[in-house]
C-alpha cells in the first residue's frame, strides 16, 4: 500500500499558489545560444559547489504567502504571511553537508505558528548516487536581476498554465550561482495561481548572501528536527483489501535535490539504502511550500482536533502527549467510530528525530464497528511505530 505524506509539496504548489514580481532586472528578448549553455553550466556549477561547501556559507531570502477568500463562494478571510527563510552551512562531513534551515519574522523572531516555529536541519550529499536532472520547464529569457545587493546575470523560467486552469509559475537562477548553491543558484521565485484554486501565492527573493571560511570547522550536529533527509520513520498499516505490514518512509538529499522512497520493510535489508527510483524534488520547491501550507492548514492543533481529549502516543519506549480525536457515522445501519490521534506538541522533546513531515500528521488512525450488545470491533488503521536517522554518524 503506498502512503500519502501530508505535505505533496508540488501538489500544494501546483494549482494555489501566487507569483508577485520580484528583483528588479533587465529583460532581453529571450535567451541565445549561449544563454542555454551558460545556464545548462549553472546547473553543474551549483551542483559541483556542494563539494566545495564551507561551514558558515549561508543565504536569507525574504518570503511573502497570501490566501484569499475561495472564488467558489466558500467565504473566508484573506490571510497573509510574510518572513525570511535562512539557510546555512553548520558542519561539513564529506560527502555529507549539513545544513540548517530556519524560518523568522520580518524582524528575525521565531514564528508562533508550529510548522515554522523551530530550524530544521538536514545533511546533503556533496556527491551523487546516480543522474539527478529536474528540467526547469516554461519560457526562458535572459536577464539581469539584482539581489542581495549586487547584480546577478541569470534565467527567467516563466511557465504560464492559467489558460488550463493552473498557476503562474516563474523562477529565477544565477548563471554563476556562487554562494547560491544551497538553493542550486534561485534568486527569485514566485507561483500566482488563478482560475478556481485558492486565490493567492508565495514569492520567494535574495535578500543576503554570506559566504563562509575555509578555516571554519563544526561538529556534526544532533539530528532532532530533520527536515527529512537523513531520517526516515515506519508506519504499521492494517486496513481493508492489504494485508498488515510495516511501511518505510526514507529521506536523502543529494546536491540539491530531496528524495524520498517508501515501501515495506525488509528484514534483511539495510535501513534506506537504495534512492534509486526516488523521484528528486528540488529543495527550494519543498520550503516554498511550508509558508503556505501554514496557511492553507492552519495553526496546531488542526481544527478536527477542537474537541479532542488529552492522551498519550506511545512508540519504542517514548510517551508523547496526544490529542485523541473522535467522531462516528451511521451508515445503512453500521454505526463506525473513527479516532484520529495527533502530538499535543509536534517539537516535543519525545519526538525528537522524527522528520517534519510525520510531526503533521495523525500519529495514529483507527476505526471501530460498533456491534450488538454496544461493543466495538476493531476494522483496522495505521500508527507511527518508529522513526529515527538512518545515516551513519547522524546523533
Amino acid at each position: 500500500m503506498t502512503m500519502r505524506p501530508s505535505l505533496p509539496i508540488a501538489a500544494l504548489l501546483g494549482a494555489a499558489l501566487s507569483f508577485l514580481p520580484g528583483c528588479e532586472s533587465t529583460k532581453s528578448s529571450g535567451p541565445s545560444p549561449s544563454d542555454t549553455r551558460s545556464q545548462d553550466t549553472a546547473s553543474v556549477q551549483a551542483s559541483e559547489a556542494w563539494a566545495r561547501a564551507r561551514v558558515g556559507d549561508r543565504i536569507t531570502y525574504a518570503f511573502t504567502a497570501t490566501q484569499g477568500p475561495s472564488p467558489r463562494g466558500g467565504g473566508g478571510t484573506a490571510r497573509s504571511l510574510q518572513g525570511q527563510l535562512t539557510l546555512e552551512v553548520v558542519a561539513v562531513q564529506q560527502p555529507w553537508v549539513w545544513v540548517r534551515a530556519a524560518f523568522s519574522d520580518e524582524s528575525g523572531k521565531p514564528f508562533s505558528q508550529a510548522r515554522l516555529a523551530q530550524d530544521l536541519l538536514f545533511p546533503v550529499r556533496a556527491d551523487t548516487t546516480r543522474p539527478l536532472d529536474v528540467p526547469h520547464g516554461g519560457k526562458a529569457t535572459a536577464e539581469v536581476v539584482s539581489g542581495a545587493g549586487r547584480s546577478w546575470e541569470a534565467v527567467r523560467y516563466v511557465n504560464d498554465q492559467r489558460p488550463v486552469d493552473g498557476p503562474l509559475r516563474t523562477r529565477v537562477y544565477a548563471n554563476t550561482p556562487g554562494p547560491l548553491y544551497l538553493m542550486r543558484g534561485l534568486v527569485e521565485a514566485g507561483t500566482e495561481s488563478s482560475g478556481f484554486g485558492m486565490p493567492g501565492g508565495v514569492k520567494l527573493t535574495l535578500r543576503e548572501v554570506r559566504e563562509g571560511s575555509a578555516e571554519a570547522s563544526a561538529p556534526v550536529p544532533a539530528l532532532e528536527r530533520p527536515l527529512g533527509p537523513g531520517a526516515f520513520y515506519e508506519r504499521f498499516v492494517d486496513v481493508a483489501g492489504t494485508p498488515p505490514g510495516t511501511q518505510r518512509v526514507c529521506f536523502s538529499a543529494e546536491r540539491g535535490y530531496l528524495l524520498r522512497t517508501e515501501g515495506p520493510v525488509e528484514a534483511n535489508a539495510a535501513p534506506c539504502s537504495d534512492f534509486s527510483q526516488a523521484e528528486p524534488e528540488p529543495l527550494e520547491e519543498l520550503l516554498m511550500g511550508l509558508p503556505w501550507e501554514v496557511l492553507s492548514a492552519g495553526d496546531w492543533p488542526p481544527a478536527s482536533a477542537a474537541s479532542a481529549t488529552r492522551g498519550t502516543f506511545s512508540a519504542e519506549g517514548r510517551n508523547v502527549p496526544a490529542l485523541i480525536e473522535q467522531s462516528s457515522e451511521n451508515v445503512e445501519g453500521t454505526q463506525r467510530v473513527f479516532s484520529q490521534t495527533y502530538a499535543a506538541e509536534p517539537w516535543a522533546p519525545g519526538l525528537a528525530g522524527m522528520p517534519y513531515e510525520v510531526r503533521f500528521q495523525p500519529l495514529a488512525s483507527n476505526t471501530e464497528r460498533v456491534v450488538t450488545g454496544g461493543k466495538n470491533e476493531p476494522e483496522g488503521g495505521t500508527r507511527i511505530v518508529r522513526w529515527g536517522s538512518w545515516l551513519a554518524g547522524a546523533k
